[in-house]
């Protein structure tokens, strides 16, 4: 009764104009190319962020209520999974890929591994429906939210009423995942010159700019396309990349480029997790143990590094480290929002 009162009162408000939405800004940092997302189609205001952020940390959006976005997404592993080389679902079950990290997507066109998902409003309704994920579809998820007293809020609030639909559940989810952006880690305060870099992590500097910035292009750390680099084929997944999607021999082994931003905590790597430490990664592109026609050029010659520089290179990865991303409470768990009588 409490909470129909409570509605019944935000919609007058809301009817006299009172409940208005904050809006947003999305600071751009000094240097990076402009956003590719829309935002005329999906304003940034901060009643719909915060609607999208308590989604995302909700396990409601699945079939048995066990598994939230943050399940597989947690801030302390840049947005994605560190236990394990491939995502969990419900009832157990293993997912086909290493969860992607999510930070940084107004820069980006397209999503998952191979890219099947061209526009991030569409996004999320991949691992909802995906029955070794989420396993949840639509219209119950629908029925849920909008029997829910806890959401009806939280929608008028973002939308001016209380109507729940997929637009609007998938917009706000983008809403929050928007606001992931990882610009102040400490190569970011180099270029900034607000800091400097040791000489052994600048020595690491030069020999990422030499063998690594064609695939991992600053500021983004990734050129965003599509590459083969080099992985032999899990037997267990028989997994063919892009050529999945679009059947085009070209695109053979071909996956999305991930962003090296906060590698030290990403962990496993990888579409399939099969590497847990970085020095597994660099050892791997020394020498790529498959050499397919479809293998990225910079790959078709080895990599030779030297020990030390594989050292020093590591500690360029290091300065990409951003803390302030990793534990920045507006990205956290809304425990006041869903325990509202809590107080740290």
């Amino acid at each position: 009764m409490r909470s129909k009162k409570l509605v019944f009162i935000l919609v007058l408000l809301t009817c006299f104009g009172f409940v208005t939405q904050t809006p947003y800004v999305l600071v751009e940092p000094i240097g990076w190319p402009k956003p590719v997302y829309n935002f005329k189609r999906n304003p940034l205001n901060s009643e719909t962020i915060l609607l999208g952020r308590a989604l995302f940390y909700d396990p409601i959006l699945s079939k048995n209520n066990s598994i939230s976005c943050a399940s597989c997404h947690s801030q302390y592993n840049a947005f994605t999974h560190a236990d394990h080389a491939l995502s969990h679902g419900i009832y157990d079950s293993i997912g086909t890929r290493n969860s992607p990290t999510l930070m940084n997507l107004a820069w980006h066109k397209s999503f998952m591994w191979d890219g099947a998902i061209n526009h991030l409003d569409m996004q999320a309704l991949a691992p909802i429906t995906h029955p070794k994920e989420m396993g949840e579809n639509m219209a119950s998820l629908l029925r849920k939210l909008n029997q829910s007293k806890f959401y009806k809020p939280l929608f008028l609030h973002a939308y001016g009423d209380t109507l729940v639909n997929s637009e609007r559940l998938l917009k706000a989810l983008s809403q929050f995942m928007l606001t992931l952006v990882s610009s102040n880690s400490k190569y970011d305060s180099v270029m900034r010159k607000e800091r400097v870099f040791t000489a052994q992590e600048q020595n690491g500097y030069s020999l990422f700019k030499q063998h690594c910035n064609s695939c991992h292009t600053e500021p983004l750390f990734t050129n965003l396309e599509f590459e083969n680099n080099g992985l032999c084929v899990n037997p267990n997944l028989i997994d063919l990349g892009r050529f999945r999607l679009t059947l085009n021999p070209k695109d053979s082994f071909k996956f999305k480029v991930p962003s090296l931003r906060n590698i030290e905590f990403s962990f496993p790597y990888m579409h399939d997790g099969r590497f847990k430490t970085i020095a597994e990664v660099l050892a791997h592109y020394m020498s790529p143990k498959c050499k397919t026609s479809t293998l990225a050029k910079k790959l078709q010659s080895p990599i030779n590094l030297t020990k030390a520089e594989r050292v020093d290179l590591t500690a360029f990865l290091l300065c990409l480290t951003d803390k302030t991303f990793l534990f920045n409470e507006k990205y956290s768990y809304p425990k006041r929002l869903f325990f509202p009588m809590t107080k740290d």
